[in-house]
């Protein structure tokens, strides 16, 4: 199968120009760290960096709510102070799955457009048949 997908590449890569061979090259499949930095590289990276600077802010009150929460005396206190602890530990995790959903929305967009770009150079083979 993967013997295919090769030939199937070189077939596309070869009907290309240098110029969509070369775009075609940048679709490829990225890891982890390539799609967290291609989420700062979007209409939206202000909005990521703000998100960041509110995890930040977030995770300090969690390791402060979770101090106090240790130095409590009364249970009345430590359920104040555990109930923020699960605010701010609820509101990272919120923030965290919207950057990976931001994240599979770039990879399945990238797979779109290496899809388009096949069909393009394919109907081109066609037309010049």
């Amino acid at each position: 199968m993967k013997d295919r997908l090769k030939e199937i590449d070189a077939i596309i890569k070869e009907s290309l120009t240098r110029e969509e061979a070369e775009f075609y090259d940048s679709l490829e499949e990225q890891n982890t760290f390539e799609m967290m930095g291609g989420l700062f590289r979007g209409k939206n990276r202000w909005l990521l960096i703000i998100m960041n600077i509110i995890v930040l802010v977030a995770l300090g009150f969690l390791v402060w709510s979770i101090v106090q929460f240790l130095n409590a005396e009364t249970a009345a206190g430590m359920v104040r102070w555990a109930a923020l602890g699960f605010v701010c530990f609820g509101m990272i995790g919120m923030l965290k799955i919207y950057a990976w959903m931001q994240m599979d929305k770039n990879a399945v967009l990238r797979e779109l457009k290496r899809l388009e770009l096949q069909i393009s150079s394919l109907a081109n083979k066609e037309v010049t048949r």
